[in-house]
């Protein structure tokens, strides 16, 4: 039976775990083709054979992401499997969290390469095709303390400032053409990655609305909803699925 994305294809990059593994079951089960990438291949694959065990259709591509060539090299590689990529979800990232004066230029540089550079020249190379066709969908995954300053969380949150920028600027550079560009915003999540902040993942949640992490499926549906046709007169948006964080 068809569904909503039926015949559609999407990249989804950081999608072996957290929450771009759950974006990719959310686009797979509403009929979406989906392309998983990530720099551990063993996590990819049982992300595929899931997706595939429940009636979807999946791909992965190890990838890592930190440059132009990277980014474009993906993109090329995730078109020849599928044909074209109708929707692209930039998930992956890094968020280390410390003192400013503790961080070094190295690790400066791969936030900014992960987090900006990689999106940046994935949808440089992705969204022109796209707005060929005259449809396509961008959704951009950034972050609450992209929103407000948090102590120790400056290097993460202006890289995902800087992804906030390009996701209106896309919008309105690619919008005319059919494409839409938005970003969910997400707050506190209960995934691998912020496993190791054990019980600060909980204070941190706490001070909003909701009281509690999320979890990766809840911002998934999110970034579902934005990929799909519901959202159709939606550009240019950041939607916060952050448990009410940043209203408070």
């Amino acid at each position: 039976m068809a569904t909503e994305l039926s015949g559609r294809t999407a990249l989804i990059t950081g999608g072996n775990s957290g929450i771009g593994r759950a974006t990719a079951d959310a686009l797979a089960a509403q009929g979406a083709t989906v392309v998983l990438t990530g720099r551990d291949a063993a996590r990819g694959e049982q992300a595929v054979k899931r997706i595939e065990q429940a009636g979807g259709t999946a791909h992965f591509i190890a990838a890592d992401l930190h440059d132009e060539a990277s980014a474009r090299a993906l993109a090329a590689q995730a078109t020849g499997v599928t044909g074209q990529i109708d929707i692209l979800v930039n998930s992956a990232g890094i968020f280390p969290f410390g003192p400013t004066e503790q961080t070094t230029e190295e690790a400066f540089d791969d936030v900014f390469a992960v987090n900006v550079k990689a999106p940046y020249f994935l949808v440089a190379e992705l969204a022109p095709a796209m707005a060929a066709r005259g449809q396509g969908a961008i959704v951009n995954v950034t972050t609450m303390v992209a929103e407000f300053g948090a102590s120790g969380m400056g290097l993460y949150g202006a890289s995902k400032a800087a992804l906030v920028l390009l996701t209106k600027s896309w919008a309105a550079e690619f919008g005319p053409s059919g494409v839409r560009v938005n970003a969910v915003s997400p707050g506190p999540t209960r995934t691998e990655g912020t496993a190791a902040m054990g019980e600060a993942l909980d204070q941190l949640a706490a001070a909003g609305p909701a009281g509690r992490p999320g979890g990766p499926e809840e911002v998934a549906a999110a970034i579902a909803f934005l990929a799909g046709d519901a959202a159709s007169f939606i550009h240019g948006a950041i939607l916060p699925a952050d448990g009410g964080r940043i209203a408070v």
